[in-house]
């Protein structure tokens, strides 16, 4: 009765945010952000445009003409989308799903023909797809094109330069990790499908989603962090040989806390934001990064972030925020600055380059909606 009424209470305020004028997207962020998410698809295909900033009276009645067989994509593009059976509901009838089928491929080429500085990797389409079944063609597209554009934009280049990243450790999974020689490619289907990939219940996929699209472009990271220290135990009983650890690593497991691990990945964020390891990292590279810029109607969603994480430590006893994750010593704070560092020559030159430009291609929410 009382989960009832929460979810109640949390949809009409949903409402409430989306009718004012301008919508008020920090609210919106907040519902993302908090336990539970955006709850329905119903209200997904309101609020995760205004979450990105596409104008739904912008939405494109029809797509452009795409071209297949000219497109240097399209060959790979279709295995991919013939491989991918297990993204969609089951029981779903063969012609319903084969339809939607050819509807992901056209959204990907589009949105590619549309963006030729955009490369197309293996791994883009779990994300297409799960636009495509919360909202349908049309606004999948748009919805897609804008993320590929920003959040994702990292994903299209590093996969052309890159598959190795290295996370925030503790010192004592970090150096087991460093010793096994593990290194983080196992994380890498995690990264460039949002976990889309490796998930096998949807509603876990979509509420990942609520929290990525409320978030910095580079939240999903954080969220692979925590799964790793989530996992610490598990991974210090492991033989310490990269076979084994990578086999045990990459085999997510599918009843994760996910309401837990998502508030502390964003704790996490608010105590290492990527402007603060930056500084770290500068010392090993002649270049540093700003935050970017997701300000929507004077919010960001850092602030968002901050304030959860206050609230939270404000009901909760203090001996009960002495025991979480959300408090890391010093010790620990320095071992993340030696991963970022790490992060910073594992990618190198080019990576900092793409994210020094970060401003440029950041969602810029300007109020747009009437």
């Amino acid at each position: 009765m009382l989960f009832i009424s929460r979810k109640k209470r949390k949809m009409a305020e949903i409402t409430q945010a989306l009718s004012m004028t301008p919508v008020d997207v920090g609210a919106l962020r907040r519902m993302a952000i908090s336990e539970g998410g955006l709850l329905t698809d119903e209200i997904r295909c309101k609020v995760w445009p205004r979450l990105l900033n596409v104008p739904v009276g912008s939405i494109l009645e029809e797509l452009d003409k795409v071209e297949r067989e000219n497109n240097k994509d399209y060959n790979q593009v279709l295995l991919d989308v013939q491989r991918s059976l297990r993204r969609f509901p089951p029981g779903m009838p063969d012609e319903q799903r084969e339809g939607l089928q050819e509807e992901l491929i056209d959204i990907i080429l589009w949105v590619l023909q549309k963006n030729p500085q955009l490369h197309y990797y293996q791994g883009y389409h779990d994300i297409v797809v799960t636009f495509l079944l919360v909202l349908g063609e049309r606004l999948a597209t748009a919805l897609v094109e804008k993320l590929s554009t920003h959040h994702l934009r990292w994903c299209h280049f590093f996969s052309k330069v890159c598959s190795n990243f290295l996370f925030f450790f503790n010192p004592e999974v970090y150096d087991f990790m460093q010793q096994a020689e593990v290194g983080t490619i196992f994380a890498l289907s995690w990264l460039i499908t949002w976990f889309g990939h490796v998930l096998s219940d949807f509603r876990h996929v979509v509420r990942l989603y609520d929290f990525f699209l409320a978030c910095h472009p580079l939240m999903p990271i954080y969220f692979a962090a925590v799964i790793v220290l989530y996992r610490e135990e598990e991974v210090l009983d492991c033989e310490c040989d990269m076979a084994m650890l990578h086999h045990l690593l990459s085999q997510i497991p599918q009843d994760l806390p996910y309401e837990t691990l998502i508030s502390r990945a964003g704790d996490l964020f608010v105590q290492f934001p990527p402007s603060e390891l930056a500084k770290e990292a500068a010392q090993t590279a002649a270049s540093t990064f700003k935050d970017f810029e997701l300000a929507s109607a004077q919010q960001r969603p850092d602030s968002v972030l901050r304030q959860r994480r206050k609230e939270q430590q404000q009901q909760a006893p203090v001996e009960a925020q002495r025991g979480t994750m959300a408090v890391v010593q010093p010790t620990a704070r320095r071992f993340v600055r030696l991963a970022v560092m790490g992060l910073t020559v594992a990618l190198g030159a080019a990576a900092l380059a793409v994210v020094n430009s970060a401003l440029e291609w950041a969602p810029k929410f300007d109020l747009l909606f009437p």
